[in-house]
C-alpha cells in the first residue's frame, strides 16, 4: 500500500467547486427569461477562455451537442460547459487543463439514457475529433436524451 496522506482537495478541486458556488449565485440572480440566454452565453466565454487545444475540441463538441439534442440547455457546471435536460445535466465537456490531465473528457451523468447491460461507460478521453468521433458522439448525445 502506498503511503500517501490524504489533503483533502487538489487546488483544481476547490477552484471548480468555488466556480460552482458562483454559478449557483449568479442563478438565483438570473430572472427565468434571460437564463437559457445568460447560460449560453457563459458557456461560449468559458469555451473563448480554454486554451487550446480544449478550446477546439470544446467548440466543436457544443456544436454537435446543440444540432443532435436541442432539447438540452447550455449551462455551466462546476466551471464546466455542460448540457441539462428539466435541469439536470446530461452530458459536460472537461478540458485537460481544468485538472492537468493528459486528455479532455466528454462525460454523461447518470441523467443520461445510456444505460446498457450491467456495465456501461460514462466518460470518453478525447485527443481530437475526427467524423467517425462526431457520428458517435452525436448518436450517444441523441440516445443519452432519449
Amino acid at each position: 500500500m502506498a503511503n500517501h496522506e490524504s489533503t483533502g482537495f487538489t487546488p483544481e478541486e476547490r477552484a471548480a467547486l468555488r466556480e460552482r458556488a458562483r454559478e449557483l449565485k449568479a442563478a438565483a440572480r438570473r430572472s427565468q427569461r434571460a437564463t437559457k440566454a445568460d447560460e449560453e452565453h457563459a458557456v461560449l466565454a468559458k469555451i473563448a477562455e480554454m486554451p487550446e487545444p480544449d478550446r477546439t475540441l470544446a467548440t466543436r463538441l457544443h456544436a454537435i451537442i446543440r444540432a443532435s439534442a436541442p432539447v438540452l440547455s447550455p449551462r455551466l457546471w462546476y466551471g464546466m460547459p455542460a448540457y441539462a435536460k428539466a435541469g439536470k445535466v446530461v452530458c459536460f465537456f472537461q478540458g485537460a487543463h481544468k485538472f492537468n490531465t493528459r486528455y479532455a473528457t466528454l462525460g454523461f451523468s447518470d441523467a443520461a439514457n445510456l444505460d446498457e447491460g450491467t456495465w456501461w461507460p460514462t466518460a470518453f478521453a478525447l485527443k481530437e475529433l475526427d467524423a467517425a468521433t462526431e457520428a458517435t458522439i452525436s448518436a450517444l448525445v441523441r440516445r443519452a436524451v432519449s
